[in-house]
């Protein structure tokens, strides 16, 4: 499992400035020539705004002389910040509140870096991704007959969704607890036998402190919600971000919802297991094949 890695971590340095009073032309040819997205706006050693190619383009769109405006008639003012120790959840959450791709870094009044949308899809695949409607129509069923072999009594679960197959809006949520023997089951099979998660001794003087489950275990849960969805569901794709450790023992519940159509059989879905405490330690999107379960099932 991974810990929330800060900003400072991923953030882009040195970062490309230019003044209030430059031409928009100026600020077009930067752009161009040093193939970047953005400049941040300084004057007097502070930060007063960003131009982006989107700013530009806007600009060259209207008519008028545009040759003559500068920086300063264009540039976005209400400048979006973060800190360089902020997580970068944190850095992800302010680019979707505001609606923006880019956020400069400022430590003690100074700038430091700039972080992207870009910069944040290495480490958060899903930075971009449809957001779930958590809407559940009136018309969808709840199934109690799931299309598995067989369920535990340690098992819960939910799905909700259309009879004849799955649609945008469907979801599903499946919780089981992960014990001590699912840890040295999983270990055995998949061949994972770091320390980490087998040796208490080893664990304690780790960054954890004490044995967590394997990420690839806790995920796997997500698999087995999917599993649930009515219709036989084939994986074809799987984004995770690893936000957390989860402790031996812990009750995970993983939520899947269908959040796109792509094409008539394949849907996209966003995927997420919460720990026991509701906090979410894995997070992602799914891409599947919904097929119609064989005649002779």
């Amino acid at each position: 499992m991974l810990v929330p890695l800060p900003v400072r971590d991923v953030m882009r340095t040195p970062v490309a400035t230019i003044g209030p009073d430059a031409t928009v032309v100026e600020a077009a040819r930067r752009l161009r020539d040093e193939g970047i997205g953005s400049l941040v706006v300084e004057a007097d050693g502070d930060c007063v705004g960003i131009i982006t190619e989107s700013d530009v383009v806007a600009v060259t769109a209207e008519e008028g002389d545009t040759a003559a405006l500068t920086v300063g008639d264009v540039m976005a003012e209400a400048l979006v910040t973060v800190a360089p120790d902020a997580d970068i959840e944190t850095a992800v959450e302010r680019l979707r509140t505001h609606n923006i791709k880019k956020l400069p870094v400022i430590e003690d009044g100074s700038l430091v870096g700039i972080i992207t949308t870009t910069d944040l899809s290495n480490y958060i695949p899903h930075v971009s991704r449809p957001t779930p409607t958590g809407d559940l129509p009136s018309q969808r069923t709840r199934f109690t007959r799931p299309d598995t072999l067989y369920e535990n009594e340690d098992w819960k679960f939910e799905s909700y969704g259309t009879a004849d197959g799955i649609d945008v809006g469907d979801h599903v949520r499946f919780s089981k607890t992960l014990s001590q023997s699912d840890v040295e089951a999983f270990a055995e099979a998949s061949g994972d036998t770091n320390r980490l998660h087998l040796d208490e001794a080893f664990a304690e003087g780790t960054r954890f402190g004490r044995r967590i489950a394997h990420g690839t275990l806790v995920s796997g849960v997500i698999s087995a919600a999917l599993a649930r969805l009515p219709g036989l569901t084939i994986y074809l794709s799987q984004e995770l971000s690893y936000r957390g450790p989860v402790d031996i023992g812990d009750r995970v519940t993983a939520h899947c919802e269908v959040v796109e159509r792509i094409k008539d059989d394949r849907f996209r879905l966003t995927t997420a297991v919460d720990d026991e405490t509701g906090d979410c330690v894995v997070e992602g999107e799914a891409v599947v094949i919904s097929d119609p379960i064989p005649e002779s099932a």
